[in-house]
């Protein structure tokens, strides 16, 4: 385990490095979330009709906007993954004598460090464009903790297609499927108001649990409703990452370790 982390820690402080020698990128990908608020916040959230009324809309679509940009991270790494595997960077690692799982805990490491720095840009532009949480700091806490236990999970999946996935055009495809996802959910219109089936699936989707969670654990305005998944968000925010956390991070480390020399 002490050589597992060590070499793990090795790969992370690689990425970090990168950043620093290359930091337009990093740059750009904490500015994008600001931007979603601003955009969401002033140019189409004033002409939404959200529970409490008045200016409530921005408190209420906040929180589905924090866990948005932890679901755009999923890009990021998947795109990080692919290009090292174009480059033939991750057949040098796997000549090298390290752990077998320090090259994907270390990506792991190194995106979960830039979610944190992303996670407080878009908190404090919140701030900026009048959001407020009203509960006390352990809820607050336990919301950030379910943000980033989100992003984690999604981290593994990201980190999964980067290895599996073949070409800039695969990658172009995954990208395209990531935004209609994370859109069908319960962040700007409550699945009650979508035709029955694909209410369904919004409310299923695992984002819609973690934004359901953050908004009560913050004690924003919610689309309430009735259903189970709606009563027991909170527990649920927790079982979705968890679920695939175990699924993805074993099959990362397998596809690394069955890649072709």
């Amino acid at each position: 385990m002490r050589w597992a982390f060590a070499d793990g820690w090795t790969m992370t402080r690689r990425d970090i490095l990168h950043w620093s020698r290359q930091p337009g990128p990093v740059i750009v990908g904490l500015l994008f979330p600001v931007l979603m608020v601003v955009m969401f916040g002033y140019l189409f959230g004033g002409a939404m009709a959200v529970p409490g009324g008045g200016d409530g809309y921005r408190e209420f679509i906040l929180p589905g906007m924090f866990a948005m940009t932890m679901a755009f991270g999923l890009e990021a790494t998947m795109i990080a993954v692919t290009a090292d595997a174009a480059k033939g960077v991750t057949d040098r690692f796997r000549s090298m004598p390290m752990a077998p799982s320090a090259v994907v805990t270390g990506r792991a490491g190194a995106d979960m460090l830039n979610s944190v720095l992303g996670l407080v840009v878009i908190m404090l532009a919140g701030l900026l464009v009048g959001w407020r949480a009203h509960t006390g700091p352990l809820s607050v806490l336990a919301a950030v903790g379910l943000l980033l236990l989100l992003r984690f999970a999604l981290l593994w999946l990201g980190i999964f297609l980067g290895l599996v996935i073949k070409g800039p055009e695969s990658v172009l495809a995954v990208q395209i499927l990531v935004w209609p996802v994370t859109f069908l959910s319960n962040t700007f219109v409550a699945p009650g108001t979508m035709p029955g089936w694909l209410g369904t699936i919004a409310e299923w989707n695992p984002l819609s649990s973690t934004v359901a969670a953050t908004r009560h654990l913050f004690g924003n305005p919610s689309w309430g409703g009735g259903s189970w998944l709606t009563e027991h968000a909170t527990p649920m925010a927790v079982a979705w990452p968890v679920l695939l956390i175990a699924i993805f991070f074993p099959l990362s480390v397998r596809r690394f370790q069955r890649l072709s020399r």
